[in-house]
């Protein structure tokens, strides 16, 4: 099936990525990272300042969601929309969702323009891409599970049947167990967990 089959598949970055791109002395450095939540982009953003701390400039954008509605565009300090919309336009034209690039520049001493900046976000940020390895993958939700340790085989045997990922685990008299399902199943997935007797389950948001 492709993508657009499946209202919940998206294609991302396998792992990350580097670009880099030099003009009149100063220096672009495009770093793209697959993402899946606005916390991992904090974080990222973190590491990458504190990494590159004496860069003049640290600009990036991202989009998330196989619907790529949530996204963002930030020039960090460089003319309006020089930087952060050349960068999300890469990520668009490429396809990606759930991805973020950030480009830290030094410069060089030399003002390359307002045009100069756009080309030179722009191409960065294209190399950095056409060096990914991409993968498709697909939305997801959490399923929290409690029950008893008499349930234990009936919890079990959903798990296995829908090839449920664990992401958590507690089993004592009272259990708990954390799941990752596709998005497009959860609906389907809490109905039958439901129906199970002494079993409570709730979506995490």
């Amino acid at each position: 099936m492709t993508v657009a089959e499946n209202p919940d598949t998206y294609i991302t970055l396998a792992e990350p990525a580097e670009g880099l791109y030099k003009e009149k002395g100063s220096k672009f450095i495009a770093l793209a990272f697959p993402v899946y939540s606005e916390a991992d982009i904090k974080e990222k953003l973190a590491e990458v300042r504190k990494t590159y701390f004496d860069a003049r400039h640290h600009c990036y954008a991202y989009l998330l969601g196989a619907a790529k509605k949530v996204y963002r565009a930030n020039d960090d300090g460089e003319p309006n929309h020089s930087a952060g919309d050349p960068i999300l336009g890469q990520i668009r034209s490429s396809g990606l969702s759930n991805v973020l690039v950030i480009v830290v520049r030094y410069f060089g001493g030399t003002k390359l323009g307002v045009g100069g900046l756009i080309y030179a976000y722009k191409t960065a940020t294209a190399e950095a891409l056409s060096q990914a390895q991409t993968v498709e993958k697909h939305e997801t939700a959490f399923i929290r599970i409690e029950f008893q340790y008499p349930q234990m085989n009936d919890v079990m045997s959903l798990i296995k049947e829908f090839d449920l990922q664990m992401a958590s685990q507690h089993f004592e008299i009272s259990c708990e167990i954390t799941v990752e399902v596709r998005k497009q199943l959860s609906e389907k997935i809490m109905a039958r967990l439901e129906k199970l007797d002494d079993v409570q389950a709730g979506l995490l948001q």
